[in-house]
């Protein structure tokens, strides 16, 4: 995938020399003359130069694509940030049943968020519970769990694949209504403070854990940051206004079951092949948030 990234050309004193087309005289003496007595007469009075990037508004609505490249651009996500993401995939991974458990303990605590389980307006078939005597053990709860858990996985998957960005576009587009043969219908609020809370979740683990340095604590809390905030906009796109008038010109959506993609299935929703995935994947560890086992005490040395 290509990465563009805006260039700014800024001078050291940019702010100052910005702000002088806006403020007062009187202002302005007062700025300049807290500056330093040695700093250039140059640097207070040459325009600053810039380079504007160009971002084609419709794409933004009509190509996924482009409109990755150019959130990708502007939250600097980077080779650092992917970098960060490979190399502590397994650290999220090991959160990852802690964190399903603690979401939907969150989302069984309030009506409107647990009313989405006691409807038939999803993919789920089975038995159902009254929304009072719902528990995280009821079925359709440990089914939709089953699904959280496939999706945290692929959070840690390639993040150069276009895929992987198709993927979190999907999930956003399945949230609306669309692309299931028994729609689902979860109002915004809902998605983006639960998204909120997970980020919560997994940035306090992150910065609790007994075998990451802080250098590497930073990166990874930074990567994930940004693939989240990602995963908003894929979220909020579908539900905002904004480039309806390219609507007719978007790609028509196809149904599918959960879990695929183009007809290809990527993420695992049985129990039993998602504890396979984790056996390969993520060495038995005790979760982070009750701190270290005997065998977590040494700590990785930093790059």
């Amino acid at each position: 995938m290509r990465y563009i990234r805006p260039l700014l050309l800024i001078a050291s004193n940019s702010s100052i020399a910005h702000r002088q087309d806006t403020i007062t005289p009187n202002h302005q003496n007062t700025i300049i003359s807290g500056m330093a007595q040695d700093t250039p007469k140059h640097v207070r009075s040459t325009p600053v130069a810039r380079v504007v990037c160009h971002i084609d508004r419709e794409e933004l609505y009509t190509d996924l694509e482009a409109r990755i490249q150019y959130l990708q651009s502007f939250l600097d996500f980077s080779a650092a940030d992917i970098a960060a993401l490979t190399s502590g995939a397994r650290y999220i991974q090991q959160l990852i049943p802690a964190i399903v458990n603690i979401v939907y303990r969150k989302l069984l605590m309030y009506d409107i968020t647990a009313r989405a389980f006691t409807t038939r307006s999803t993919s789920y078939s089975g038995s159902m519970e009254d929304e009072e005597h719902l528990s995280e053990d009821a079925p359709q709860v440990r089914h939709r769990k089953l699904f959280l858990r496939g999706y945290l996985m692929k959070l840690c998957s390639d993040p150069t694949s276009m895929e992987f960005w198709e993927y979190l576009n999907k999930v956003g587009m399945m949230h609306v209504g669309q692309g299931r043969q028994h729609p689902l219908h979860i109002e915004y609020i809902h998605i983006g403070v639960c998204l909120g809370y997970m980020q919560d979740i997994i940035f306090e683990a992150l910065l609790s854990h007994p075998k990451l340095k802080m250098d590497k604590k930073i990166a990874l809390i930074k990567a994930i940051g940004k693939v989240l905030w990602i995963q908003n906009d894929l979220f909020a796109k579908w539900y905002v206004r904004d480039g309806e008038e390219f609507l007719n010109q978007q790609e028509k959506i196809e149904v599918e079951q959960e879990g695929y993609l183009f007809g290809k299935k990527i993420i695992n929703t049985t129990e039993e092949g998602q504890a396979a995935g984790a056996e390969t994947s993520v060495e038995e560890a005790k979760c982070p948030f009750t701190g270290a086992s005997p065998a977590d005490k040494t700590e990785e040395p930093a790059n």
